[in-house]
This record gives C-alpha cells, structure tokens and sequence, in this order.
C-alpha cells in the first residue's frame, strides 16, 4: 500500500511539472527530481498515457500536449521544402505552436512526426537541425502536401494564423 502511495504521488508531480512546464521536460531531469532512474520515468509517461494523457515524447524531452494552448486545430497544407521555415515563422510570429507534420504514405499510410516549436528561436534551431543532418523532410514524400496540429491560446489568434497561412499559399484547397 506505502508503494502506490508512492507512486500515486510521483505520478501526480510527474503531471504537474508537465502542465507548468514552459518548454518539454527532459526524463533526466523529473528523474533528478523524483529521485528516480530514468527508467522509472519512462514506465510512468506509458502508465499516464494509459489513463488517457496526451504526453508527446519530442527530441527535448515530454510535453503535455494541451497543457499550454487552448485551440488546436489540424490543418492541411502544401508547399517546398524550402518553404518550411518560412511556414513555422508564420504559425510562431502570429502567436502559435506546431505540435506535428503528418504525411499520408501509400505504404505505410499516416506518418508523424514531432516538431514541438513555439519560438522563433525553436524554429530555427529545428530547420538548422535539419540542415545539419541533412534529413528530408516529411512533405517530400507526399508532394508537399502534409498535415499540422496547431495550437494557439484563443480563438483569434488561430484565426490570424490561418488568415496568414492562407495570405501566403500555404493553407491546400485556399489558394
């Protein structure tokens, strides 16, 4: 009984660092935190996840999806691979963040990925990553047209987001 208080506790913090957080969360530090291995950190996000939190898994480490924003909206949009940076400055400068891409494959079907920027900061660090590695980006393998989660703190915000989208050709089927 002492154990799942423990963890019933751990849990509960583990959750509420999340919804405070203003940036992702490493698992090494709520380990540092909770005075727990990395491991344990690990096994409670998938029990979270389980009962029904969206925690996102991003490079930088665990986010609480929704725990910051209070719109999210999917959108589909279309354009080069030279044109991402310019996309993610749009959604950040106009008050959002992009929380994923996500592509249809005629094999695999949907895939995502994480991109987690709210910053022009964040999107720049993500493009340079890119360039650094040298890794395509999702849209090439669907022809430029792919699929953002996007989130913003009120309705007016997301619509001076997708008013700027759409200004700039991004936004499919508002051209």
């Amino acid at each position: 009984m002492i154990m799942k208080d423990v963890k019933q506790r751990r849990l509960k913090t583990i959750l509420e660092v999340l919804e405070k957080a203003q940036e992702p969360i490493s698992g090494s530090q709520l380990s540092e935190k909770l005075k727990v291995s990395r491991q344990v950190i690990v096994q409670d996000i998938a029990y979270l996840r389980s009962l029904g939190y969206n925690i996102i898994s991003t490079p930088r480490g665990y986010v609480l999806s929704g725990g910051r924003s209070k719109i999210s909206k999917l959108i589909a949009v279309k354009h080069s691979p030279e044109s991402i940076k310019e996309e993610l400055l749009c959604i950040v400068r106009n008050g959002g963040r992009v929380v994923d891409v996500i592509v249809e494959h005629p094999v695999y079907g949907e895939i995502r990925g994480i991109i987690d920027v709210s910053s022009e900061e964040e999107v720049l660090k993500f493009v340079s990553l890119m360039e650094m590695t040298k890794t395509e980006p999702l849209l090439t393998l669907s022809g430029g047209v792919h699929l953002h989660t996007i989130e913003a703190p009120d309705e007016e915000t997301m619509e001076k987001i997708l008013k700027e989208l759409k200004k700039r050709g991004f936004l499919v089927g508002e051209e």
